[in-house]
């Protein structure tokens, strides 16, 4: 007898029931009411574990792989980090994939296209650049870079540079789990330069200034990097004016300079900023993110699991769980960058949101 399994209806088995269901198996069907709860659970169950990655743990690592491969060989030197959960689609949390990139000065890796988007979110060096469909952006300590879907894009690092490490994120598990992935590489290897370096900077950055002319009709932002110094303005500034959300502190979203919009169809992403001492209040929202602390250090409370955190540590919220934060110093900022799968849920109308 099985009444009240998890993902089975209130049905009492019988051998009669039991043979019901072989024959059903046999024609590669099933009775719903056996699965019903699982399919169709109360509320969002993630197969996803809170996580950690301390980047003392990795960056050693990461530095190794300039040893043991070259971009020529590897295509492209990443450790990329792996949730318990999330082994069998390479998924750092949810359907997001994460990793740790690194480039010698003098390195550039061959240009490439694919259907996944993709960020860069640059941790430590200078020199570092990606070409996006022609576009050179160079590349700096908390800078944030957008390598959109169907974009040929290449990184590398100046021979003048010093070695550099970033993260990259992409929703290569969404992607695959649509069975919708394309990879392709450059005919040339490498893409030339079409216009001045840093363009989109200089023609989509000023803050509540768009350019007259011209047109603009991709559903990815025309602004392809994003940096830290304004960026972390506009945060001190938000801070120091409003008192922000109880459950994120002073928080802003990366967005499409033109329509207000995410980013990216598929990926957004956002800085936060935590006051010195402060702490929110705990909620929980369908949609997974993943978190890099780039500046100060604090604590997060993940499902009731508490994960310290200082500069460059990366950690996972799954969906639906519940969160909060707090600053570990009574004189100092800390900073938290994040990127999500928020495009797809608010897009197909699955956004939900709790709190404490």
């Amino acid at each position: 007898m099985r009444e009240n399994v998890a993902g089975r209806a209130n049905v009492e088995d019988t051998p009669e029931l039991e043979a019901y269901y072989a024959e059903l198996d046999t024609l590669d069907a099933g009775a719903l009411w056996t699965v019903a709860n699982t399919i169709e659970p109360w509320e969002p169950v993630s197969r996803s574990h809170p996580m950690m990655w301390r980047y003392a743990d990795l960056r050693g690592h990461v530095l190794r792989s300039l040893d043991l491969v070259t971009p020529e060989r590897a295509g492209r030197r990443v450790v990329y980090l792996v949730n318990p959960g999330r082994k069998d689609v390479a998924a750092a949390v949810g359907w997001l994939y994460t990793g740790l990139q690194v480039m010698n000065p003098g390195e550039q890796a061959s240009s490439h296209r694919h259907s996944s988007s993709a960020l860069r979110f640059i941790m430590e060096g200078e020199g570092a650049y990606t070409v996006v469909d022609g576009h050179k952006i160079t590349l700096g300590r908390n800078d944030f870079v957008l390598t959109p879907n169907g974009t040929w894009h290449e990184h590398g690092v100046s021979a003048e540079g010093t070695t550099c490490i970033w993260q990259d994120g992409l929703d290569i598990p969404l992607v695959n789990a649509m069975e919708a992935n394309f990879f392709e590489v450059h005919p040339k290897l490498a893409q030339e330069v079409s216009f001045p370096v840093d363009d989109t900077s200089a023609i989509y950055a000023a803050p509540a200034l768009h350019p007259t002319g011209g047109s603009w009709d991709k559903p990815h932002s025309p602004l392809l990097k994003y940096e830290w110094a304004p960026t972390y303005d506009s945060l001190r500034r938000y801070a120091a004016a409003a008192p922000g959300s109880p459950y994120d502190g002073a928080l802003m979203r990366y967005v499409n300079p033109l329509t207000g919009g995410h980013v990216m169809p598929t990926i957004g992403a956002a800085m936060q900023l935590l006051r010195p001492g402060e702490a929110t209040k705990a909620h929980r929202h369908t949609g997974s993110a993943v978190y890099q602390c780039a500046k100060g250090s604090g604590h997060s409370i993940i499902a009731g699991q508490r994960f310290d955190w200082s500069e460059r540590d990366i950690f996972c919220i799954p969906s639906w769980a519940w969160h909060q934060h707090a600053n570990a110093s009574a004189s100092e900022d800390a900073v938290l960058f994040q990127f999500n799968d928020l495009p797809v849920i608010e897009s197909l109308g699955l956004y939900r949101e709790e709190g404490a």
